[in-house]
């Protein structure tokens, strides 16, 4: 029996793979833990499971910090605002309590996500063995892609300032783990950039979700659309609501709304059935199409499923999702906000219901996610990974990106 400590962000598209690959691991036989903060991972993991705390107040101030302005940053903005407001003091915030868990747990492997940075800190110093967790696109962006370079150079600039501030030896990519990188996706959607050895591909690792209500028999017989922007994203849905309701109100399909009814206008229309949560992963099996903010896990899940999409990005790396949807030939992309339009919404959710090479495309994803293996090809892997021997220290720094 081996111990492995997941070490993970904030984030709950980032906590809930590594729920299915740590359930794997314990049907292997061996025992697992997670070090977060509780008042946003407690509640995403089962019951039962061991959580080494990290300091909830001290979160709670640095996301006092960001929380407000980031409803208003967008696309190439989000990133450098990901990047110098969370990503790089949430390093800084966490590394103490890792260091506290590692001592206190005393794990064989650290299984770390790309952006939970202080996992990976924490294992350099103390020479340990860790893996990474990737649920993130954001390595499918080519660097030889237009605009790609400002990007990367960028990100290039944070990873070296933080490790320098650190102590640390210049690593190209401090956030992957030189021996083994899981990435929750496949080549048929990722695409063919180039990638190191250390990467890969299993597949989404899907989890069960705590049970939320949800009236079944509301269901109507016909087309069904899920519509969600997310859990971080909903409260930025104003104006995207309104053309929403505008755009597919009283069309010959059934609008299944995940969203604040206080930021929906009053006269909803009588083919929309809203809720404030829904029960996602059950009830993708029962849609048709999936218009979202193409965050990875709805993605991952809609894709899951066979079911195309159509897609408003906001931030981060959901521009990218967005764009490897589209190139797959899975799904439709749109702007987000003001600039979507009603009737341009209504055309695209039109379409990937009615032009069978949307859905063909998304069956094809669909293939790819099922032969890579998913959680329990994740939890052999890093089992794998923990009997191996260790390698020679690397002469030079491991690259990536």
């Amino acid at each position: 029996m081996a111990r492995f400590l997941f070490v993970v962000p904030p984030l709950t598209g980032h906590v809930n793979p590594t729920v299915s690959v740590a359930h794997e691991l314990e049907a292997l036989g061996h025992e697992v833990a997670w070090v977060g903060y509780p008042s946003k991972v407690a509640g995403l993991l089962p019951t039962g499971a061991r959580l080494l705390a990290l300091d909830d107040d001290e979160y709670a101030a640095l996301e006092a910090g960001f929380a407000e302005e980031t409803q208003r940053v967008r696309l190439l903005e989000s990133v450098v605002f990901l990047w110098e407001r969370f990503l790089v003091p949430l390093v800084h915030a966490m590394i103490p309590g890792v260091e506290r868990a590692v001592d206190a747990y005393e794990p064989d492997l650290l299984v770390v996500d790309q952006q939970a940075l202080a996992g990976a800190v924490v294992a350099r110093r103390r020479g340990l063995r860790w893996a990474t967790t990737a649920p993130s696109a954001a390595d499918a962006l080519d660097r030889t892609e237009p605009g790609a370079n400002v990007i990367w150079d960028f990100i290039d600039g944070q990873y070296a300032q933080l490790q320098e501030k650190l102590g640390l030896e210049a690593w190209a990519r401090p956030d992957n783990s030189p021996d083994l990188v899981l990435v929750f996706s496949t080549r048929t959607l990722f695409g063919d950039v180039a990638l190191p050895a250390a990467y890969r591909f299993v597949g989404p690792a899907m989890t069960q979700r705590p049970s939320v209500d949800f009236p079944w028999e509301a269901l109507r017989d016909g087309p069904k659309v899920l519509v969600s922007l997310g859990t971080v994203n909903p409260e930025r849905g104003a104006t995207f609501y309104g053309q929403l309701i505008e755009g597919l109100g009283d069309e010959p399909y059934q609008v299944v709304l995940a969203a604040p009814p206080a930021l929906l206008p009053n006269a909803i229309p009588t083919n929309f059935l809203v809720r404030d949560y829904v029960p996602q992963l059950d009830l993708l099996a029962h849609m048709d199409a999936v218009v979202c903010h193409a965050g990875q896990n709805t993605v991952s899940e809609a894709l899951a499923n066979g079911l195309p999409l159509v897609m408003t990005p906001i931030r981060d790396d959901q521009p990218i999702v967005a764009n490897l949807v589209a190139r797959a030939g899975a799904g439709i992309r749109l702007r987000f906000g003001k600039r979507l339009r009603a009737a341009k919404l209504r055309e695209a959710v039109g379409q990937v219901l009615t032009e069978p090479g949307y859905r063909a495309a998304a069956a094809e994803v669909r293939t790819s996610f099922e032969a890579a293996g998913g959680a329990r090809r994740a939890a052999e892997l890093l089992v794998e990974l923990h009997q191996s021997k260790p390698p020679e220290p690397p002469r030079n720094p491991p690259g990536g990106g």
